[in-house]
């Protein structure tokens, strides 16, 4: 643990947005800044000299699911070989999102957030359906995806309370740090009902329940 779980906390703010629909309006998540709450004293160096006034407490996007949900089921698809539906996360940090599988399909909207985590839904030959969190579905391209995992922080209370990250998957471990809700972090773990994440250079355990991008059966490292 880092230090002190009474000390003050610094605030890391976020002003990147996800994505823009079709007509350049820009939208940001949830209509609010996105921040990680660190704990005092253990910020990196760059944050220490940022001159952005704090933001308002973030909104939840969406109410959180429910956390024991029942998993889908999965098929393997012929296109890929691999199961459907599947979280990936987006590879480039400008990603064109179609209203079908093709390239004459308009385009319905760009994500502009690298990282970000969604859910395979359908493939087409090289094209895959893709939702996100707000419930949107669309069309990118295969290589515009990555495997490698990510999450969106969520209050599973739909309060907008930051989610504090645990130095042990056991509620009464030490904190490292909190995670505002829309905060983008990778899962370095997935065992039972707890995650281990991983954000702006801090890693703690947090419950399942309290990310979007994982299935209630997941468990991996």
């Amino acid at each position: 643990m880092r230090g002190s779980s009474n000390r003050k906390a610094d605030i890391i703010a976020i002003y990147r947005p996800y994505r823009y629909d079709a007509g350049s309006v820009l939208r940001k998540a949830g209509g609010a800044a996105l921040c990680l709450l660190l704990i005092a004293g253990i910020a990196p160096a760059e944050a220490k000299t940022a001159k952005a006034e704090k933001p308002a407490a973030a909104q939840q996007i969406l109410p959180p699911e429910p956390a024991n949900a029942a998993p889908p089921k999965r098929t393997v698809s012929p296109a890929s070989g691999l199961p459907v539906p599947r979280f990936v996360s987006l590879k480039s940090g400008r990603i064109n999102v179609r209203r079908g599988p093709g390239d004459d399909y308009p385009i319905e909207w760009v994500f502009e957030k690298k990282g970000l985590p969604v859910e395979i839904t359908a493939e087409s030959d090289r094209w895959r359906r893709i939702r996100d969190r707000e419930g949107d579905v669309g069309w990118v391209w295969h290589s515009m995806l990555d495997g490698r995992r990510t999450a969106i922080v969520q209050n599973k209370a739909g309060t907008g309370e930051p989610v504090a990250l645990l130095t042990e998957p056991n509620p009464s471990s030490g904190i490292v740090a909190y995670a505002e809700p829309g905060v983008v972090a990778q899962i370095k773990a997935c065992k039972a009902t707890w995650c281990e994440l991983k954000a702006s250079g801090y890693e703690g355990w947090v419950e399942r329940g309290s990310i979007w991008g994982t299935y209630s059966d997941e468990n991996f490292e």
